[in-house]
Order: structure tokens, then C-alpha cells, then sequence
């Protein structure tokens, strides 16, 4: 399979960012996109709404559905994904790439923001794939791509926000059961993550995240495309790497996706890459 064309993804937190990114590639191809987030009306912080990203769906020649979810509520995902079917019948592709971020330690991290960590990263994304995987059974080609980092036990990624560490392996460890549960009956579960900060609206939100020392979104939608036009069979189970996938599809000039070209790339969290890092040092 070479594109999406015709394919539905369901997209969660596709709204902006990332998601947004990966529901634009996708529609490129003609594909039926469902964006699932909890954005039904502007807000003053963060730009783009289910509404204006469904229309940036459309625009960019696929058809867009808005669905304003909170996955943490199970009724919610469940009349999501409901619609989805309903409007095109089916569903091929699940994206879990809402997640969220707080990057405090222990005594810094409010139970409140603690609880929407693990309820939102790696409760929600096993709560959409089981509301998903009805449908994704019956699917010729169907893939979970979860955007969660290669496993580690590494103190140095636990120590200094446990509760997000906890959460993004939570996702993690999701992909590693669903994979061994539903890869042999067919649907591709793989994990995707940045070798580099990516820079999103969310990300500069955060003191000191320096964004622009990261790479635009782009990369991680050429990425996700790449995986998930692979037939679902020959890929399960993996923690991949965006720049690893698209340099095994060929591609070798990664400059466009830079921010800013003349910085030193900043390695992504819950990544060893001494290459990365030595370029910092220098």
C-alpha cells in the first residue's frame, strides 16, 4: 500500500500539534480522518479547534470529522468511535496521541495533575483501542500507532518527573501488551517517538522547553505515514524512532524539518543519543 487514500484514522488530541500534523498527511492521500480531541471551542493559550482542523482536513483533500472527546470518559470514546463508523464505516487506523505533560518532581506535582497524566496517556489510549479493535479486526490493513517512547528503566528518566515518566511508559507498556495480544491476529501496534524535541504550541508553553531547538511536526507525520502504509502483518511490536523510519524509507536530508537550522538539535526525552549529545556539547 502506498498512501492512505480511503483509509479512516481516528486521531486523538488531533486538534494541533503532532496529531494535526499526522491527520494532514493523511489527508493528502484522500484518507478520512476523525479528530478526537476535547477542543470544541477556541482557546486563548493554544490555537486550532476540532472544527478548524476537521476544515484543514478537508482543505487538504481528505474528509474530516469533528468529535469533541475527552478520552477519559468512556462514554465519550465510545460515541466517538460510534460516529466514526457511522459516517464511514469503519475504522483502519487508531492514532492514541493525546497525552499529557508536567514536568515537575514528586513534591511539585499535584495529585490532580498526576491522576490526568495516567488517566489521559495510558488509560486513554487503551481505552480507545478497545473501543477500536472491533473494528480494526475487521479491517484489511489495520494499524495502532501510539506516540510513546522505547521502554526504559533508566533512573535518570524517573527521577526528575516520575509521574510523567510513569505516564508516557504507561503508554508503552500499553503497545507491548496490545502487540502481543492482537499482532497475530493481524493489527499492526507500534510506537512512535522523536529522536528530537518537536516544536509544538504546547511544547513552548512549557519554561525552558527550547523548541526552537527541535524539529517541526512534519517529521513525525512523514514518519507515522510511512509506518502506517506498511502492511500491518511485517511491523508489530515496535518502538520506532522517526528519523530511524524515514531513513529506512530512503530519506536522507533531514535540514527541512529543523526550526531553526543553524542550533544544535535537542535530543527528545527517554532517548540515549550520543550523537545528539556530543553535537551539544560542542
Amino acid at each position: 500500500m502506498s498512501d492512505l487514500r480511503g483509509k479512516t484514522l481516528f486521531i486523538t488530541g488531533a486538534s494541533r500539534g503532532i496529531g494535526l500534523a499526522i491527520a494532514l498527511r493523511a489527508a493528502r492521500d484522500g484518507a478520512n480522518v476523525a479528530i478526537a480531541a476535547k477542543s470544541g471551542v477556541p482557546n486563548p493559550k493554544l490555537p486550532g479547534t476540532i472544527h478548524t482542523a476537521a476544515a484543514a482536513v478537508e482543505a487538504a483533500g481528505g474528509q474530516g470529522l469533528a468529535l469533541q472527546c475527552d478520552i477519559r470518559e468512556e462514554d465519550q470514546v465510545q460515541a466517538a468511535v460510534a460516529a466514526t463508523v457511522a459516517r464511514f464505516g469503519g475504522i483502519d487506523i487508531l492514532v492514541n496521541n493525546a497525552s499529557a505533560i508536567w514536568l515537575k518532581g514528586a513534591l511539585e506535582t499535584p495529585m490532580k495533575r498526576f491522576d490526568l497524566m495516567q488517566q489521559v496517556n495510558s488509560r486513554g489510549s487503551f481505552l480507545c483501542a478497545q473501543h477500536c479493535l472491533p473494528h480494526l479486526l475487521k479491517a484489511a490493513n489495520p494499524h495502532i500507532l501510539t506516540l510513546a517512547p522505547p521502554i526504559t528503566l533508566d533512573p535518570k528518566w524517573w527521577g526528575p518527573h516520575t509521574g510523567y515518566t510513569l505516564a508516557k511508559m504507561g503508554m508503552s507498556f500499553v503497545t507491548l501488551g496490545l502487540a502481543a495480544e492482537f499482532g497475530p491476529q493481524g493489527v499492526a501496534v507500534n510506537a512512535l517517538w522523536p529522536r528530537t524535541v518537536i516544536a509544538t504550541d504546547a511544547l513552548k508553553m512549557i519554561p525552558g522547553a527550547l523548541s526552537e531547538a527541535g524539529r517541526t511536526p512534519a517529521i513525525m507525520a512523514d514518519a507515522a505515514h510511512a509506518i502506517l502504509v506498511r502492511p500491518s502483518r511485517e511491523l508489530n511490536g515496535q518502538f520506532l524512532v522517526d528519523e530511524a523510519v524515514l531513513r529506512e524509507a530512503g530519506v536522507t536530508d533531514f535540514s527541512g524539518y529543523a526550526v531553526d537550522p543553524t542550533r544544535p538539535l535537542l535530543p527528545d526525552f527517554f532517548l540515549d543519543d550520543p550523537e545528539l549529545e556530543e553535537a551539544l556539547r560542542r
